[in-house]
């Protein structure tokens, strides 16, 4: 037994420390986090003393907290890259990219450590190779580098890996909403040379699949091919020849014109302070615990080192609804006490005011417990993308744009892996090789772009690139090639929209990145799920804009009330512009009985909603006399009613859930007076127009 275990076992003695072993993992996850960050912001170029020492500082508390509770491994890894660490601050050293990748590796392993301290199981973690680089790089040795690997060669390395030993696997897959997705694996061992063999087995579930597996392949690599079709989270490995579980979570991360506007490069655009790209492939740990976001100035150092408290989803979920009820009793009782006299009831009436001002208040501050800013998704592509620019031998940089914008921490854990795609896409085949951008008059460096926003009801997230942009023939032909029905004649949108084919793909080398025609398929129904759509804008030979737009659905929201015969429907305060009285002459009639009215010189399309719900007209003589211009996707149109009731705060109830998906409707809400409202799906209304 080692000292540092010897003395774990005697203060355990005396006093268990394992009541603080939680505190100490969600701390050294913070540091390591922190760590990540600052240096992959650190310019090589300018040192930055404080930098440095942040990074120090951050190994360091690592260092004395795995001592304290007697994890050596984590201790003597931080130990050595605290020596490193701190050669760099006394400016005894110059840091390089060798040390900065070491570092990083070093981040990854001790994660690993860490997550196997947790757990209590798992396979040890090899650190001996990364101690000795450390090590190597302190004493002011320079190591070997490690050549880049060209994305043709890529593949090929993969097979080349079957001269090693076979390892029997067994896979389980799920639990998942569409089981099919597991069965993809299977194409993936029949098209893929030298990967192996899989098999079916029985599985005890039936959104469950497990595979028997035959193959030399890492397990990085499996998860490098696997997450096209499924999340990293739904993949269990687990070696048959040991019965040790293998670590699924273990993922290898993956000056000419303007841009045509894809690209803040013309004059006047926002300056971009982009990360670091193009270096040595990073062990893959890092993603085998949860990202939670990575500070970027002093102001988000700060708001690490603010105390906080971790509360099960489940109960901020609960303490919604149960402030939905709230808010829908406070709009029964300020319904009921309109027939009261206010100068016999002052009292009540006051009492009635501060509810509603608490009430609402009080829904801000729950709402606002559940949104979750963008950064914590943007956050982890840095990192991936540093390392895949690298794999790839190209030069990528990335700006994030929006980070602030908000989201329901529902729709960030669902939104991670189609933006995931989309990034690893976009460098694999949207950016060029450095030769081949500089041959073109580019810069030998790529830039993508990932930006969020509200617009209206909605949230938009872009995935920009600057690369050569989409083949309209490439694409023609390859759809040609597979017998899809397609013409010249097809506009640039629904061609680009062919690339979401399942099994679509224009790549000419498949790479372990992508290029077997899996993902994008994929990206599509996971956005539609979430009941977004997905836009793409291309320019060849500059660049290529895929926009994913979601709905902000919320559990309370505030609506404004429209009266159309004897029914009431609700509008999103959001997407409503303005309302006006309108005049039968002012309306026109277009093509297949379709009517439009022009609102200060622009002509958008009318929407009866009496007609759309064929609602009971009793009241002959009630004409629809009143329009509310409403806006979604970037489109405007005028939905026709009788009366505006007012506005009011609603809470929206699921109508899916709990009967089914109706067109136009995106939920219900009761009234004060105790009916049900349709909540009015304004995207579905305008998309309706449009065809």
């Amino acid at each position: 037994m080692s000292e540092m275990q010897q003395e774990k076992a005697g203060s355990a003695a005396d006093f268990d420390l394992s009541q603080f072993y939680q505190i100490f993992f969600e701390e050294a996850g913070e540091n390591l986090d922190h760590m990540e960050q600052m240096l992959l912001d650190l310019d090589l170029s300018v040192v930055d003393d404080e930098e440095l020492n942040g990074i120090f500082r951050c190994a360091h508390s690592i260092k004395g907290g795995a001592a304290t509770f007697g994890f050596a491994d984590v201790a003597e890894l931080t130990h050595h890259m605290e020596s490193l660490l701190d050669k760099l601050r006394r400016h005894e050293l110059q840091p390089t990219t060798p040390m900065v990748d070491a570092l990083l590796e070093s981040a990854d392993a001790s994660r690993s450590l860490l997550a196997r301290h947790q757990s209590g199981s798992g396979s040890a973690v090899p650190t001996a190779d990364l101690v000795h680089r450390i090590s190597e790089l302190a004493a002011g040795r320079t190591l070997a580098a490690t050549p880049k690997v060209a994305p043709a060669a890529v593949a090929e390395s993969m097979i080349a890996k079957t001269t090693k030993s076979t390892r029997s696997l067994e896979i389980r897959i799920g639990p998942l909403e569409h089981i099919e997705q597991a069965d993809a694996l299977k194409e993936l061992f029949r098209d893929i040379p030298g990967l192996g063999s899989i098999s079916v087995l029985p599985s005890p579930r039936p959104d469950v699949r497990l595979f028997a597996v035959e193959t030399s392949s890492s397990d990085e690599d499996l998860l490098d091919l696997f997450v096209f079709h499924v999340s990293k989270d739904q993949v269990t490995i687990r070696c048959v020849d040991d019965a040790t579980p293998a670590p699924a979570a273990a993922s290898t991360a993956e000056d000419s014109d303007a841009g045509f506007g894809f690209f803040p490069g013309a004059p006047g655009a926002p300056e971009s302070h982009p990360a670091p790209a193009a270096a040595p492939l990073a062990a893959a740990a890092h993603e085998a615990t949860e990202s939670k976001g990575s500070p970027k100035g002093a102001a988000n150092k700060a708001q690490l080192e603010a105390a906080t408290i971790r509360v099960a989803v489940s109960k901020v979920d609960q303490l919604i609804n149960l402030v939905g009820e709230l808010v829908i009793t406070q709009a029964m009782l300020a319904q009921n006490s309109r027939s009261l006299d206010p100068a016999l009831n002052q009292q009540l009436m006051a009492g009635l005011a501060d509810l509603d001002r608490n009430t609402r208040d009080l829904q801000e501050s729950v709402m606002s417990i559940r949104m979750i800013p963008m950064s914590i998704v943007f956050s982890r592509f840095p990192r991936m993308l540093r390392d895949l620019a690298s794999k790839l031998g190209k030069k990528v940089e990335m700006v994030m744009q929006g980070e602030a914008t908000e989201l329901d921490k529902g729709l960030v854990e669902k939104i991670t892996d189609p933006l995931t795609h989309l990034v690893r896409n976009s460098c694999d085949h949207g950016i060029e090789m450095p030769e081949v951008r500089l041959a073109n008059g580019k810069t030998a460096h790529g830039t993508i772009t990932l930006s969020a926003a509200h617009q209206g009801g909605s949230i938009v997230i872009e995935v920009r690139d600057d690369g050569r942009g989409l083949s309209r023939e490439k694409i023609l032909n390859k759809a040609r090639e597979r017998g899809l029905d397609v013409s010249d004649q097809m506009s640039d949108q629904d061609v680009w929209q062919l690339i979401f084919a399942p099994g679509f793909s224009t790549a000419e080398v498949v790479t372990d990145v992508s290029g077997r025609g899996v993902g994008l398929d994929v990206v599509v129904r996971n956005i539609t799920s979430l009941n977004g759509t997905v836009e793409i804008d291309s320019a060849e030979g500059h660049g290529m804009k895929v926009s994913v737009r979601l709905p902000l659905t919320l559990a309370i929201m505030d609506g404004m009330s429209v009266g159309v015969g004897n029914e009431v429907y609700i509008l999103p305060l959001s997407s409503v512009v303005e309302s006006f009285l309108v005049k039968a002459e002012a309306v026109s009639t277009v093509g297949q009985g379709s009517q439009l009215v022009k609102v200060r010189e622009e002509y958008m399309p009318v929407i009866e909603l009496e007609k759309v719900f064929q609602v009971p007209r009793l009241d002959q003589e009630k004409a629809n006399t009143i329009m509310v211009v409403v806006e979604a996707e970037g489109s405007r149109a005028a939905l026709l009613v009788d009366e505006l009731l007012g506005q009011q705060q609603v809470v929206v109830k699921n109508l899916e859930s709990n009967y089914r998906k109706v067109p136009n409707v995106s939920g219900a809400t009761i009234l004060g007076d105790g009916k049900v409202a349709l909540i009015l799906d304004t995207a579905g209304l305008i998309r309706r127009t449009r065809h």
